[in-house]
């Protein structure tokens, strides 16, 4: 059975098909995309954020080891590049419509889980930030404990605590 490749047509690449790490590092944009929003908090800056990290990782690609996992491997990259534009200057302090959210309006049930889900990612962003990444990470993202841990370059114990004290602050904001 043959293996159908996507072709990229750009200057560069003109109809050539995309090997291997290419088809696995698009695979995996959605999910950059995700935790990028995580960090930036922005739609924009979350989409340059993303588009930044596939460079980055395309360039630097000999540099990843086969077996390992490029979802982390990609997931630190996108990490040290926010932390490289400087987490410490002002961000924002954006409105998501639906329509940025990739939804559309529609029947009212679809409607309350749109604020629902609005609510959730505005309490989200009061998380401090090392909270906030270990929450993506684990509870969204699904990466386990030790994987996470590894990513954020910190002990398993201090990220449970940090997802605990996330968990927490989380709860206590969606009950006010």
């Amino acid at each position: 059975m043959k293996r159908a490749h996507a072709v990229v047509s750009s200057p560069c690449r003109r109809n050539k098909p995309l090997d291997d790490f290419e088809t696995a590092l698009a695979a995996l944009l959605p999910r950059l995309r995700r935790f990028a929003h995580g960090l930036a908090r922005d739609t924009a800056d979350a989409d340059d954020l993303t588009q930044q990290t596939a460079e980055r990782a395309l360039k630097a690609r000999d540099q990843w080891q086969p077996g390992t996992s490029l979802q982390a491997w990609t997931y630190r990259i996108m990490r040290n590049l926010w932390i490289d534009t400087g987490r410490s200057r002002q961000r924002r302090d954006a409105v998501l419509a639906p329509e940025e959210l990739g939804e559309t309006v529609g029947v009212s049930g679809e409607a309350e889980g749109r604020a629902e889900l609005h609510f959730l990612m505005r309490a989200m962003d009061r998380l401090p930030d090392e909270q906030r990444e270990a929450v993506a990470l684990v509870m969204i993202e699904g990466l386990a404990y030790a994987e996470a841990a590894e990513l954020l370059e910190v002990p398993i114990g201090t990220l449970t605590s940090r997802l605990v004290r996330g968990r927490q602050a989380l709860a206590a904001m969606l009950e006010d």
